[in-house]
């Protein structure tokens, strides 16, 4: 079975990243570390949390899915859920800073893109195995690695260092643990065991779909309906 090329895959990821900075409203302003605003801030890092909780529950399935199949590939899935599980607390430490409490964090509802993308993984892990999961955490960790950097020094120089001791924690924590290379090591097991690498590609022009989809809702809800109401409409 073929391999998957990881400068062809990279390359594609970046190029579907791209038609969504073209998509969606300030998306590659954010990314370039242009522009943020408080309130989408905000509800970034709540869905953040929200996802993580969600992508655990995920994670743990697509390895129930893996089973006695691939014992190499089971321990690598367990070895990435295991060193992310309960990171979500240091994004929540954060959110406590700007105000918001546990309470309200947990009465607020997913993105419907957020449910959409937890609902493909878990159909895909049932139709499909463990590859489409593996793909999407490795696109997280591959994002992860050279936008959220960006991201959050400009919400530090914007909001202030203290608004994001936990979510520089977690940059740091995924850094040290070269989680970017551990989950292309298991996504190549994964798509060479379970699937193909022209599945791959499909599976990642998904995600990324769902990416912009979500971030596409993200500013909707906070600042255009604020610039909405403030016109009046």
């Amino acid at each position: 079975m073929s391999k998957l090329d990881r400068q062809r895959f990279e390359s594609l990821a970046a190029e579907l990243l791209e038609k969504q900075f073209q998509r969606v409203p300030k998306l590659r302003e954010l990314h370039q570390g242009e522009w943020i605003d408080r309130d989408y801030y905000v509800r970034h890092i709540t869905e953040t949390v929200l996802r993580i909780r969600l992508n655990n529950e995920v994670d743990a399935y697509a390895l129930y899915r893996v089973g006695s199949k691939d014992d190499v590939l089971a321990a690598k899935l367990a070895r990435y859920l295991a060193e992310e599980y309960g990171h979500e607390h240091m994004f929540t430490r954060d959110l406590e800073r700007f105000g918001l409490t546990i309470e309200q964090l947990d009465a607020t509802p997913v993105f419907p893109s957020t449910a959409m993308l937890m609902g493909y993984l878990r159909m895909e892990a049932d139709r499909s195995g463990p590859a489409p999961t593996a793909i999407w955490d490795w696109f997280v960790e591959w994002y992860s690695d050279r936008y959220n950097p960006v991201i959050t020094e400009k919400a530090s120089a914007e909001f202030g260092p203290e608004f994001v001791h936990g979510t520089k924690a977690h940059i740091a924590f995924d850094e040290s643990h070269d989680h970017d290379d551990l989950m292309f090591r298991t996504i190549s097991r994964a798509v060479e065991k379970f699937s193909t690498p022209e599945a791959a590609e499909g599976y990642l022009t998904t995600f990324i779909s769902l990416i912009g989809d979500y971030f596409t809702e993200l500013y909707e809800t906070t600042v255009g309906a604020r610039e909405a109401q403030s016109a009046g409409v």
